[in-house]
């Protein structure tokens, strides 16, 4: 379990300056708390001194594990000269983009729509009013190649305030109306065109497979990053095809999938010796990363090989689930069940070294193998491609600069059991050699200077966290018995998977939810944020809560899902344009209030709040119709017309879903007999696609309080107990309002019900 200590920073020398960060909770704020550079944090302090200076902002957004953030840091706001010329010209704003996403949305939809791309860290110039002026990404200090480095762009800045300001400050002005005008979204009509949504989850689904790399995997070029929400869309599509009686096309997109899945974890994107996934590949093959690990990424890559195992059954993909969630209990996880939000791609070679470096925590000389796991050395370097000179050649994006001259990244090219075969020993004696070799080189690896873990715990991200864990307890009881595992997967009972999904719930309850207002804070180190919750926090807690309740958890989360869904329409709802804002629109700072439908790293908030829409409309009858008008309301917004369909996967989806929307039910009355329950439990949690009403209920009528929230959530639940109630010692399945009869095969009745969304 992690100790959640505070990140490193810079450098370990004595301070010689301390500004306004340190009071910050936020470790990237504090990872600059003792630069030169005289920061604030985003706040009325700051704004009012740029008012009464009349000087324009410097506003610079990152975050704790940025690579670049650290090597701009380093280049200028360590340096004297560079700090001098801000803190006399401008006043420096240092915002942590995972604390205050909200300000870096409407500084990076500036910068995008200004220069056709951003990223981090975000330097953008601002009038005192906090209109922006110009903004860019990573500037070096000096000119270079013809580009200007930062203290030119500092002086340009100055000169341009000074002799045209009020160009300037119109220019900025004009920006932020054209933005909102263009961010503005509007329900278009009460109905969408027939067959449209269809025609657009078919058009995603062939851009993304003219994409596909059929040698190594993967949508696109590189780099390449691990897009969970397209994985999603084309198993949406394979199922559709199914549907469909297109049996090949169907496994063909299978085939892409699990070839994405299988390269990616046979890759050095995945940490092979501590588990889980790191932030991007740099090269086409999925070898090289940029080695970061984010919590968001964790959490959906966990559910996708968990979707494809409930689907294939092959348990290289629950045991590929396994070790992602094994690495977060081991690594991620604080004292009270807190999820904490990422490691950094940077560490010290070595202890008391000045600098830091990408990726020296995780490579490997040939020489230190051989020293760590004598005989087994020579097969494991075989199996993970590990060589004298340095394995990072398999392309020319992999390593052009030699920074890994000499160092390997684990890779495995092969099957295991071609591996084992080669080898001349059984698979499983091979697979416990290299589990073995693993743990050493984890225990070696402990003793290495640690990347920092920024410990703030971020509601929306545990949410993705929380539905993994959650889903993960019922769908690995389908691995067959005697499975074997190896390090760093633990084999840890299913069960404590959910028990860990709903310690991290009740600490997001206990410490960022008021139970008064009924609203959430986004995030929490040393205490809750001063940011109030967004609608990704919301959306994500929602989902997280409901996969909680139908995968085992008890009622009261599905209690306070339905409360968090009535916050969440009352702070972000446009009743009028339809669809949800990402802020509540409180904070006059916050510029734009923004609608969102692109899925990035993470799905968009609208996407998951119409799924949570449609599942609850399912669940809790008295509220259905509010919920499907919301949801249908939300559908028909015109977020971003003209818009590259490839980015909004998971709304596409939920269109197309949502049209062909249908509720099946399959309701057990009375069940007492524990092992058929568990039968049942396994059969429902392993057939039904979460996103569709298709849902297996127990009524106990003998227990009173479960009756009494069914009665108050579900009508229809409500006469099923009251129609059932004289016959207590029945077992009765009832499907659509008709009983089945009594002695049939329950588990195949269920199996046969549910079997139609594989």
């Amino acid at each position: 379990m992690a100790d959640g200590e505070s990140p490193q920073t810079a450098s370990s020398n004595p301070q010689k300056h301390t500004n306004r960060l340190a009071e910050e909770h936020s470790p990237y704020l504090l990872q600059h708390a003792h630069n030169p550079v005289d920061w604030y944090p985003w706040d009325e302090e700051a704004f009012a001194e740029a008012r009464k200076r009349n000087i324009p902002i410097f506003l610079s957004i990152g975050y704790s594990t940025c690579h670049w953030c650290h090597v701009m840091e380093v280049e200028s706001f360590e340096d004297e000269e560079v700090a001098k010329l801000l803190n006399d010209w401008f006043v420096s704003i240092k915002v942590d983009r995972e604390e205050r996403p909200d300000v870096d949305k409407v500084y990076m939809t500036y910068v995008q729509a200004l220069y056709g791309g951003g990223g981090w860290p975000l330097s953008v110039f601002l009038s005192p009013d906090l209109k922006p002026l110009m903004g860019g990404t990573y500037f070096p200090p000096d000119d270079k190649y013809g580009r200007p480095g930062f203290k030119s762009i500092l002086r340009k800045v100055k000169e341009a305030w000074d002799t045209k300001n009020e160009i300037l400050v119109k220019s900025g002005v004009f920006a932020m109306e054209q933005l909102s005008e263009a961010l503005a979204a509007v329900a278009k009509s009460e109905k969408l065109p027939d067959g449209l949504p269809e025609r657009a989850v078919q058009k995603c689904a062939e851009q993304l497979a003219d994409s596909y790399d059929s040698k190594f995997g993967g949508f696109g070029s590189a780099p390449k990053f691990p897009r969970p929400v397209e994985i999603q869309l084309m198993l949406y599509h394979k199922k559709k095809l199914k549907d469909n009686q297109m049996q090949g096309e169907a496994k063909h997109d299978l085939s892409m999938v699990a070839l994405t899945l299988q390269s990616m974890a046979r890759g050095g994107i995945h940490d092979h010796v501590g588990g889980g996934f790191h932030r991007y590949s740099v090269d086409e093959c999925w070898h090289v990363p940029h080695f970061e690990k984010m919590l968001y990424d964790q959490g959906q890559l966990a559910n996708a090989y968990l979707d494809v195992f409930s689907l294939t059954k092959d348990v290289f993909y629950s045991s590929t689930s396994r070790d992602i969630l094994d690495y977060l209990r081991r690594e991620m996880i604080g004292p009270n069940g807190e999820i904490f939000s990422a490691e950094d791609a940077d560490s010290a070679e070595f202890e008391g070294a000045s600098r830091k470096k990408e990726g020296a925590f995780y490579v490997w000389t040939s020489q230190e193998i051989d020293d760590i796991l004598g005989e087994h050395a020579p097969l494991f370097k075989e199996h993970y491609y590990i060589k004298s000179s340095g394995n990072c050649d398999l392309s020319r994006m992999s390593d052009p600069h030699d920074e890994f001259k000499g160092k390997n990244v684990l890779i495995e090219q092969n099957s295991t059991s071609a591996m084992a075969s080669k080898s001349g020993k059984p698979l499983e004696e091979y697979l416990k050699i290299l589990g073995t070799c693993r743990n050493k080189l984890y225990d070696v690896r402990s003793k290495r200077p640690k990347p920092s873990l920024d410990n703030k715990v971020i509601v929306s991200w545990n949410g993705l966290a929380i539905s993994a864990f959650a889903r993960a307890s019922k769908i690995l009881k389908d691995e067959p018995e005697g499975t074997q595992y190896h390090f760093p997967i633990v084999g840890t009972n299913p069960r404590v998977y959910m028990e860990v999904a709903e310690k991290a719930a009740a600490f997001i309850r206990r410490n960022l939810y008021d139970e008064q207002t009924r609203r959430l804070q986004h995030s929490f180190r040393n205490g809750p944020s001063k940011a109030p919750g967004f609608l990704d926090d919301y959306a994500f807690l929602i989902s997280a809560l409901i996969d909680i309740y139908e995968f085992g958890g008890s009622t009261n989360w599905l209690a306070w899902a339905i409360e968090l869904q009535q916050t969440q329409d009352k702070l972000f709802l446009d009743e009028e344009g339809g669809g949800y804002f990402n802020t509540p629109g409180e904070d006059p700072s916050v510029l734009l209030r923004v609608k969102e439908d692109h899925d990035g790293a993470e799905p968009s908030g609208n996407s998951v709040a119409v799924i949570n829409l449609v599942r609850l409309a399912s669940l809790v009858a008295p509220a259905s119709e509010r919920y499907r008008r919301n949801a249908q309301v939300l559908l028909f917004a015109d977020f971003s017309a003209g818009l590259n369909i490839n980015l909004v996967p998971s709304f596409i989806c939920m269109k197309d879903k949502f049209g062909a929307f249908e509720c099946k039910r399959a309701v057990l009355a009375n069940m007492s007999d524990s092992t058929l329950q568990r039968k049942m439990d396994q059969g429902k949690h392993g057939y039904v696609d979460a996103t569709k009403c298709n849902e297996v209920w127990h009524v106990d009528t003998l227990n009173a309080q479960l009756v009494w929230f069914e009665s108050i959530t579900n009508s229809s639940k409500k006469e099923i107990s009251r129609r059932r109630r004289l016959e207590l010692s029945k077992v009765s399945l009832i499907y659509q309002n008709y009983v089945v009869e009594e002695g049939w095969n329950l588990t195949e009745i269920l199996k046969s019900f549910l079997n139609h969304i594989i």
